[in-house]
């Protein structure tokens, strides 16, 4: 393992898968290693060593657009930013956004966000933060694709893991997203093995994680952060969101994306007799277009 990969370590993902290949940050003065250490049985995470250069920073480009979910890449960034390596002037990490073009976006919540750069003058990255936001256009796929290329890590956050999946890298590999995305993920995306349960799964310099906190920080970042949650250690923790929900009459659940609705608003449809209700007015008109399919599985 190089000096990073000892220095840096251990990173979690929602925040970091990416970083959890990223190595140990002063793993040796860690005030949360003992806290650890019960853990040990734990399966271990995958390092994707990185090689820290001689001079400067890793770049790590944070891929935005409309409706970026803050959670999603405000944590990774948070745990980026906090990352320090004693005796390097230096931070280890050089952050910056990426969209289409610099006109102001808005994530969730209506935040306003100026983009550092565009697709065609972003620096390379060696890291790409994808977090849940809209539709991708080629242009925004093809980018991913090119860039990803040369990345040690390329990874999404939530179902960001969509985005990832339209550029065709993750086929044949395993990959996961939020939990009430599995259905349509694994619909959408037959070629990927969906790991249902899974925190953070890393295949070669691809790595995709749970929804929104999967995981935000490295050991002793969590220390200095005050996160005191263990989960991210564990790419198995999210075991209680392996198997489906079962749609009830009195707890519905939308046969699309299986999270919860309310049968007093939700828009339904009514198909060989039973009723179904959505989400949204867009996961109805999905189910109306190829009802059977989602009747089918919603028995099972």
């Amino acid at each position: 393992m190089n000096e990073l990969t000892k220095t840096v370590a251990e990173f979690s993902v929602m925040a970091a898968i990416a970083l959890s290949g990223i190595g140990e940050l002063s793993a040796s003065s860690n005030p949360a290693q003992a806290a650890t250490a019960p853990d040990a049985n734990k399966p271990a995470i995958k390092a994707n060593p990185l090689k820290p250069p001689a001079q400067g920073s890793i770049p790590v480009a944070f891929l935005v657009s409309e409706g970026a979910v803050i959670i999603d890449f405000c944590g990774p960034w948070e745990v980026f930013q906090d990352v320090n390596i004693p005796g390097r002037q230096d931070p280890p990490f050089r952050l910056y956004t990426v969209s289409e073009t610099t006109a102001p976006i808005h994530a969730s919540g209506g935040m306003k966000i100026v983009p550092d750069y565009t697709l065609a003058n972003a620096p390379a990255p060696k890291v790409i933060v994808i977090p849940a936001q809209s539709q991708p256009s080629e242009a925004v796929l093809e980018w991913i694709r090119k860039s990803t290329k040369n990345t040690d890590v390329t990874m999404s956050v939530c179902t960001g893991a969509f985005v990832l999946a339209k550029t065709g890298l993750l086929s044949g590999k395993a990959a996961t997203t939020f939990h009430a995305a599995f259905r349509p993920f694994a619909m959408q995306f037959p070629d990927i093995q969906l790991k249902r349960g899974a925190r953070f799964v890393e295949d070669g310099n691809l790595a995709t994680a749970g929804g929104l906190s999967s995981g935000i920080v490295a050991q002793k970042t969590a220390y200095d952060m005050e996160y005191q949650g263990q989960g991210w250690m564990n790419p198995d923790s999210n075991q209680i969101y392996a198997a489906e929900r079962i749609s009830t009459a009195e707890h519905p659940l939308c046969p699309v994306c299986q999270m919860d609705v309310d049968r007093a608003t939700a828009p339904k449809s009514v198909y060989k007799g039973k009723t179904y209700y959505f989400c949204s007015q867009g996961d109805k008109e999905q189910f109306d277009a190829t009802p059977d399919k989602f009747a089918t599985l919603d028995k099972l």
